[in-house]
């Protein structure tokens, strides 16, 4: 029952699917890029060089909470501009902008 194979699609019951492998290799290499620039940019902007504290304190907590709140929308938001420039390039089949 497993997403990597199956008897679905003409691959044989208990065989692994080697594209559904390759799929989510590609979708946790994404995954954690997407966290790792969150920590880095956040990291950067909330938590001082100098560590006084072994906890964050209320200020640090509060800005990490913002940052990430932003980082998220602004991911969402940017996938959404995409999906509609591919859709409206697939429309027009045209892709990159149409130049």
């Amino acid at each position: 029952m497993s997403f990597l194979g199956g008897a679905r699609n003409g691959v044989a019951p208990g065989t692994i699917n080697q594209e559904r492998v390759e799929m989510a290799v590609q979708e946790l290499d994404m995954v954690t890029d997407v966290f790792n620039r969150l920590v880095s940019a956040c990291h950067a902007k909330c938590i001082s060089t100098r560590y006084a504290e072994g906890d964050l304190n209320k200020g640090e907590s509060v800005c990490i909470d913002r940052c990430v709140f932003k980082f998220f929308e602004v991911n969402k938001k940017v996938g959404e501009k995409l999906q509609a420039m591919g859709a409206n390039a697939a429309a027009s089949g045209t892709f990159g902008g149409g130049h």
